[in-house]
């Protein structure tokens, strides 16, 4: 995914992927060939074989592949919480350049 930041934040700074609850997800991958971004991988071989690989590659506030998991095993954080970290860090930022700009 090309997207670096989201709202002016940087977009590691930000926690929003999915979740899985694997006493829920029933391996029907269906999460996975909705999904564009690539955040998904499968590993045959492994027990769980679904894993969140990319969570960056995520897109914010986006939650179309936990719509698409019928046994609902798919979580994300909750979304008013993440609007106010992504403001926090938008105001410290802001904060923090004005600072800079006064010590010049």
């Amino acid at each position: 995914m090309s997207e670096s930041t989201f709202m002016g934040v940087e977009r590691d700074r930000i926690d929003w992927s999915p979740r899985i609850d694997f006493s829920k997800c029933n391996d029907c991958m269906d999460c996975v060939e909705f999904c564009p971004h690539q955040v998904f991988e499968v590993d045959e071989n492994a027990k769980p074989k679904l894993k969140v690989k990319n969570p960056n590659n995520c897109v914010v506030f986006c939650r179309a592949c936990s719509k698409t998991c019928g046994p609902d095993a798919i979580t994300f954080p909750d979304k008013t919480e993440t609007t106010k970290m992504i403001k926090a860090i938008r105001k410290a930022e802001k904060a923090g350049e004005k600072e800079a700009e006064a010590n010049e």
